[in-house]
């Protein structure tokens, strides 16, 4: 009786298909074809490759009885193909997201990470903008690792409007490789966050630090305001000189170094990019390597707060990015990028 059935099925088609077109004929033939061709290649359970899909969603879009000569995979997956191929379709000529930048440019980032560990994608980005190179940050980011920091201090206490009047003056502690223990006193001009004057010492006095203040403000150049904070080496003579300048002082409330925020963030930065990096032997040694730094700080060094420019300004030099040459600065410690001369 089955085999029967099987003869009667058989004939049953073989009649229907005298009134089938051509083109339905041709297209059941090819795609038991294709099935019989992957069975024999693949195995019981072929593997479909982006051919076979494309075949198929072509097949389905061409013959409407293309279902009942399917039996490799379900029809509600070729539909699932279609959809796909839809979508990569329109998704590649809409072509989302930003442009993918050269890959010299991205050689240039990742050199200026190597050669500046102590730097951040803002100094980076900075960098490129006085090369005429525009970037943004999270393009930066992208080909450098990201590093935490903690967050900039901000300015609060006084008016934005006196900053070309305000200079910060505050000292920091350096040990030596014979464990002494030296004293750098800073004058630090807001505006620009120009380092005013240096000057390092081993034995701070009140009479020291009011003439370090005489040398750092000669022939009437003393701003308006002064801001300090309680230290007791600015006593009764520091005051004095202070007085005779034309100074007048504005004095930071005990444990609150964000309130000095300029001159904390240089020192912060002093230590980040040079201190930490390097063993002092002795006070000619630190002015030495101060001076080296401050080279480097006052023409090169972008500031975010300057609008990614330099205390002393530095103009913008167009260049391609595999034209860019590295200056070392600091002894090697950081660099500086040029484009190469015609």
């Amino acid at each position: 009786m089955p085999i029967m059935y099987r003869v009667l099925q058989f004939l049953l088609k073989f009649i229907a298909t005298g009134f089938r077109s051509r083109l339905s004929l041709q297209l059941e033939v090819a795609a038991l074809r294709h099935q019989l061709l992957l069975y024999q290649s693949e195995g019981r359970r072929p593997r479909i490759a982006p051919v076979d899909r494309l075949l198929w969603s072509v097949v389905a879009k061409l013959w409407s009885g293309w279902r009942k000569a399917l039996f490799f995979v379900q029809p509600r997956t070729v539909t699932i193909w279609q959809k796909r191929r839809f979508r990569e379709y329109w998704r590649a000529l809409s072509q989302p997201g930003r442009p993918r930048i050269s890959r010299e440019l991205r050689n240039l980032i990742r050199r200026m990470w190597q050669a500046n560990p102590t730097w951040g994608s803002p100094r980076i980005v900075a960098e490129l903008r006085k090369l005429g190179i525009a970037v943004a940050k999270s393009t930066v980011e992208k080909y450098q690792p990201r590093r935490d920091r903690p967050p900039s201090p901000t300015w609060t206490t006084l008016l934005d409007q006196h900053v070309k009047d305000l200079v910060s003056i505050d000292f920091l502690i350096v040990p030596t490789a014979t464990l002494r223990v030296l004293f750098v006193f800073v004058v630090l001009a807001h505006d620009r966050r120009r380092i005013v004057h240096f000057n390092v010492t081993e034995h701070p006095t009140a009479q020291w630090t009011s003439q370090q203040l005489v040398e750092a403000f000669p022939f009437d150049s003393a701003p308006r305001y002064l801001l300090r904070d309680g230290d007791g080496i600015y006593g009764e003579r520091v005051q004095r000189r202070f007085e005779s300048l034309g100074i007048e002082e504005v004095v930071t409330a005990p444990a609150s170094p964000w309130q000095n925020a300029y001159v904390e963030r240089f020192i912060g930065s002093l230590r980040r990019e040079l201190l930490d990096h390097v063993i002092i032997l002795n006070e000619r040694h630190l002015k030495r390597l101060l001076s080296s730094y401050l080279d480097y700080y006052h023409p090169w060094r972008t500031h975010r707060s300057l609008d990614r420019d330099a205390p002393d300004g530095r103009p913008v030099r167009s260049a391609e990015p595999n034209h860019v040459i590295e200056f070392p600065a600091v002894q090697g410690l950081h660099h500086y990028y040029l484009p190469k001369a015609a």
